[in-house]
């Protein structure tokens, strides 16, 4: 999908000073970090689902147990 956006000139000359450090291009270096920021939104959301369900329920072990117990594999 195309996009338009205004900037400062300024902002677009370094943006791009930045994506030719990198080996990249302006447009990559402006769709990854949407992409970036769109995964950061949805690992918060995440978070916020499991932190609601574990205030739901109680988790508990049924320990103690001993050293072997606790290091045995399945």
């Amino acid at each position: 999908m195309n996009v338009t956006l205004s900037l400062d000139d300024r902002v677009v000359a370094e943006a791009r000073r930045i994506a030719a450090a990198r080996g990249t291009t302006l447009d990559q270096l402006i769709s990854d970090h949407l992409d970036e920021l769109t995964r950061a939104d949805d690992v918060n959301t995440i978070v916020r689902e499991l932190d609601a369900m574990w205030s739901e329920r109680t988790y508990r072990s049924s320990g103690p147990w001993s050293r072997e117990e606790a290091h045995q594999r399945s």
